[in-house]
């Protein structure tokens, strides 16, 4: 018969991680119980939701017709916003209107409230234990949740958070119109010197050349060729019927010969003018004059359009800088609590108690695994 096992004995090291569970585990738990219930102040927590909005006009003809768009939240804004609020720059301009230190030194309360150390740096590193941000990138929602020991120091933070991160939204609308504004202002005064220049070359080009609208000059021109053209087939039709009935020596025949000469003088003449082969000497031809002048009057016509486009831009912007085009849109405003409902004792217990218990267990496992090697 095999022997039988010995009854189990409490032996030193039994005695050893029982003490070890009391003193790293009950009695640190007993302590939190003690201080989370006991010394722990009641925290109230103010909830304020907005979100950036930024209404733009689409183009002059809307401005015109007093049609607006409403667009959605801008999320460059917004991310500005978001780092903003957890800035010391905010703390600061918080604290001079409600003196933070007033509101979180409680004494007594050395972990959940703010000790002696006033300065910036302090009051920015408790700032974000006691300010959380909640942003929704898609939506662009942001929510913010403050807390204090009393329900309306929390609201009056939410309140001073709130107007504070509206004008900074303000100093970015403001920089973004002066912005838009300058650069209208420089297109519009590039636009104006463009059109100046082209009005003053197509004047030149008209004093020097006395003509005002070549296209017109041309069509009274042609006018005069078709004329001539007429005279000249008269003229031919006289010669024929006088060479029908009369000899070449007849006065007459040399007349109408001398006639039709002159004819084809001016028409050549008014044929040169519009760049044919041989042109007048001392003349600019038709053919470049009215390139010339079609070139002009593109430069102009484009410089003119160019003014227009400028000047309803400058419009636009201007409009815009008499409104306010960026603003926070609250869906939740400051509330005001009735129940404390931080800290969350429950919560804290159970990780405190979770986090020594899991500690415990390591030791407790580490210490076995090094006895059993031996």
């Amino acid at each position: 018969m095999r022997p039988t096992a010995k009854p189990a004995r409490v032996k030193t090291r039994h005695v050893i991680i029982g003490l070890s569970f009391v003193a790293l585990v009950v009695l640190p738990v007993i302590l939190s119980i003690w201080y989370l219930y006991g010394i722990a102040r009641d925290q109230y927590a103010s909830h304020v939701g907005f979100s950036v909005r930024t209404e733009e006009i689409g183009s002059a003809i809307e401005l015109l017709g007093g049609i607006t768009e409403l667009s959605g939240s801008s999320s460059s804004d917004t991310d500005i916003l978001y780092e903003f609020i957890q800035s010391p720059q905010i703390v600061r301009a918080v604290n001079e209107q409600l003196d933070l230190s007033r509101i979180y030194q409680r004494p007594g309360d050395p972990v959940f409230t703010l000790g002696d150390d006033t300065r910036i740096e302090a009051l920015s590193s408790y700032w974000q234990r006691m300010v959380k941000i909640f942003y929704d990138r898609s939506s662009g929602l942001v929510e913010i949740r403050v807390l204090a020991f009393d329900p309306q120091d929390a609201r009056s933070i939410a309140e001073v958070v709130f107007r504070e991160s509206s004008d900074m939204i303000n100093q970015l609308s403001a920089i973004a119109r002066a912005d838009a504004m300058r650069y209208a202002e420089e297109e519009l005064a590039r636009a104006e010197d463009r059109l100046l220049v082209s009005n003053q070359s197509l004047t030149s080009f008209r004093n020097r050349t006395q003509i005002v609208d070549p296209v017109a000059d041309i069509q009274g021109q042609m006018g005069l060729l078709n004329s001539l053209n007429a005279q000249m087939a008269e003229a031919q039709i006289e010669l024929e019927l006088l060479l029908d009935g009369s000899a070449e020596s007849d006065p007459r025949v040399t007349q109408t010969n001398r006639k039709i000469a002159a004819i084809q003088k001016l028409i050549d003449e008014e044929r040169s003018s519009f760049g044919g082969v041989s042109g007048v000497s001392g003349v600019t031809q038709y053919a470049e004059l009215l390139e010339e002048y079609q070139a002009l009057e593109l430069e102009r016509q484009f410089a003119e359009k160019s003014y227009l486009s400028a000047l309803a831009a400058r419009d636009v912007a201007l409009a815009e800088a008499q409104r306010q085009s960026r603003y926070l849109a609250t869906h939740i405003s400051p509330t005001l609590a009735e129940t404390a409902e931080y800290p969350r004792r429950l919560m804290l217990l159970g990780m405190i108690s979770g986090f020594l218990l899991m500690c415990w267990s390591i030791m407790v496992m580490v210490y076995y695994s090094l006895r059993d090697r031996r």
